[in-house]
């Protein structure tokens, strides 16, 4: 009869020195590296409270020992939970189909793999997708001038827009400046002219 079932109900157990290494290992899990030979029972008590990080890095420095009878159905246990359920099922049935066995922990590396390649080419073309809708935002933003604003000097002799009299068509501005002025001299030389030919003839009538 096993040594617990022989303790009176009350007592504490005093733990063997087994099991305060594995309790010790399991509190310092995070630290594990190569396992060396530990024997494969105590393994499977101690690498299933690994993370997956934890897990590969037991797997990597194990290096020459095959841990899979023990570390196999972790990983399957890891795919399901990061792929789901359903692609679980499917490898499983691909599997038997082709009568080919593979180990979880490859599975696992390979479906990462892919999905980390798919992630990076839907990034570079979302990428890719708002580089084209920036410039179109900005093409939008971008109007050409291409109506040239009527010349503030445009005038004619009395001051409206007849033929002959468009200022606009000096390309020089001193000469449109020139070309007012002179119009506005003659225009009032006209009108003094004018003040003074009626007053003439009032004076002789």
């Amino acid at each position: 009869m096993p040594e617990k079932e022989m303790v009176v109900i009350g007592r504490k157990v005093t733990p063997s020195l087994v099991d305060l290494c594995v309790k010790t290992a399991i509190d310092n899990v995070r630290y594990l590296g190569d396992v060396g030979e530990t024997d494969l029972d105590l393994l499977g008590q101690i690498l299933p409270h690994c993370t997956v990080d934890q897990l590969m890095h037991v797997e990597k420095c194990s290096e020459g020992r095959d841990l899979s009878p023990v570390t196999d159905k972790l990983w399957k246990r890891f795919y399901e939970k990061q792929f789901g359920t359903r692609n679980t099922e499917k490898v499983v049935e691909r599997m038997a189909k082709s009568l080919n066995s593979y180990k979880w922990i490859r599975l696992y590396e390979a479906k990462s793999e892919a999905v980390a390649e798919h992630e990076k080419k839907a990034a570079a073309r979302i990428k890719q997708l708002y580089k084209k809708e920036n410039a179109r935002k900005q093409s939008r933003q971008v109007q050409l001038c291409t109506k040239v604003p009527p010349s503030k000097y445009k005038r004619s002799f009395y001051g409206g827009g007849g033929p002959g009299h468009n200022v606009s068509n000096h390309k020089s501005n001193l000469m449109k400046k020139s070309k007012i002025e002179f119009l506005n001299s003659d225009r009032e030389i006209y009108c003094v002219l004018a003040v003074d030919y009626k007053s003439r003839h009032s004076v002789m009538r």
